[in-house]
């Protein structure tokens, strides 16, 4: 039997129930959980305002009282801030678990190992000093002084609080992090130039958006002061507003139709409710708290095929960028594929029993992690699949 990676399951199995439960619930799938999903909500983080990210210093530099980080430009490298910077490649590389020649998105940020300071405006003072010695008229003699070695002057700092610095853990996602700081993960997207996928990686620095200071709200003027008949004389009542004029028509907007996500009938050719996604050899049953799935293992680049009709509800992927797939089935089933590649299908497309969806990995990692759930419960998928 090939042993699986415990490490690999591990580290999926949090990104692969939170997904599955995501893609369980009715209507658009809402991965920052505004529905209320099982009682707990982020609406307070989702609707959080956030201050702007400050801006950058010549060189693509914040500086705040207690780091400093450097913003990536179009068709920057590891390299090309390092170099902006006056910090060794490598040290910058090596802090923020990238290469060199790694390729950044524009507005990335990258965490500075140590203080790089205000720089010197790329001027060569050495050299501009060497050349007004040597243009000089010649005086009979020069006297020199030793000057002792310049220190780069002090960055201005960032205006406002500190953000917190959020280094990425093992199986953390953008809307992991989103949801620990109560902040909306569009706004973190943007103060750490994540890519459209929000994608981030093992041992990335992001910074945490400032929540936005808003001026105190002007306290409301006492109302004003009624008339008050005499003791025995009674209240005057007052004219009702439909007295004077006629409310006006009250037109009502119907609701915007919300995206089908409806899962297809069952389209079975066999005595079994769900068909194997994969032909191969079970290497890991399910266990209950342990794997929430079983392991199916087969040949590098076999198909991985939808064990029953319905829609795909979510693709995502885990911190080492390994995919997921979640399709949801009829009575509020949903199979989960993990530990794939090659994807050939994409979010809200209609898929049949047995057509092919993604392809199993090279190497050891040729197996594909299949969960089955009943609503949000994982469930032994081999009770389905005899």
């Amino acid at each position: 039997m090939r042993a699986v990676s415990r490490s690999v399951l591990g580290r999926n199995a949090s990104v692969i129930a939170t997904v599955a439960l995501l893609a369980g619930c009715e209507g658009p799938l809402d991965y920052d959980l505004r529905g209320q999903v099982g009682g707990f909500s982020t609406t307070p983080a989702a609707l959080s305002a956030t201050a702007d990210r400050p801006v950058p210093d010549a060189r693509g530099v914040i500086t705040y009282p207690n780091y400093q980080v450097a913003v990536a430009r179009p068709g920057d490298t590891v390299g090309a801030i390092a170099a902006r910077v006056g910090l060794p490649e490598a040290e910058l590389a090596r802090f923020n678990g990238l290469l060199p020649s790694d390729q950044l998105r524009e507005g990335e940020v990258l965490a500075l190992p140590r203080s790089v300071g205000a720089g010197a405006g790329n001027v060569d003072i050495a050299s501009i000093a060497t050349t007004a010695i040597d243009q000089a008229p010649d005086a009979g003699t020069v006297r020199t002084t030793t000057l002792e070695p310049a220190k780069p002057a002090p960055a201005a700092v960032a205006s406002g609080p500190e953000p917190v610095r959020h280094k990425v853990k093992r199986g953390e996602t953008a809307y992991t992090i989103s949801r620990l700081y109560q902040v909306p993960v569009d706004a973190l997207a943007e103060w750490n130039g994540l890519g459209p996928d929000f994608t981030v990686r093992e041992g990335q620095y992001l910074l945490i958006p400032v929540k936005d200071q808003r001026a105190p709200r002007k306290a409301a003027a006492a109302p004003a002061a009624t008339a008050v008949a005499g003791p025995g004389q009674g209240s005057p009542t007052p004219t009702p507003p439909s007295a004077t004029q006629p409310l006006p028509d009250e037109k009502i907007a119907p609701p915007a139709p919300a995206p089908d996500v409806t899962a297809e009938a069952p389209t079975q050719t066999s005595a079994s409710a769900l068909a194997m996604p994969v032909t191969g050899k079970i290497i890991r049953p399910y266990a209950k708290g342990k794997n929430e799935g079983i392991d199916i293992a087969g040949s590098p680049g076999t198909p991985v095929k939808a064990a029953e009709a319905g829609t795909v509800a979510a693709i995502t992927a885990d911190a080492d960028q390994i995919p997921i797939i979640v399709v949801k089935h009829s009575n509020d089933l949903l199979t989960v594929y993990a530990n794939v590649e090659g994807i050939s299908v994409k979010k809200g497309d209609r898929v049949k029993r047995g057509q092919s969806i993604a392809k199993l990995r090279g190497g050891e990692n040729a197996y594909v992690h299949f969960e089955v759930r009943e609503g949000f419960e994982s469930v032994d998928p081999e009770t389905y699949l005899r």
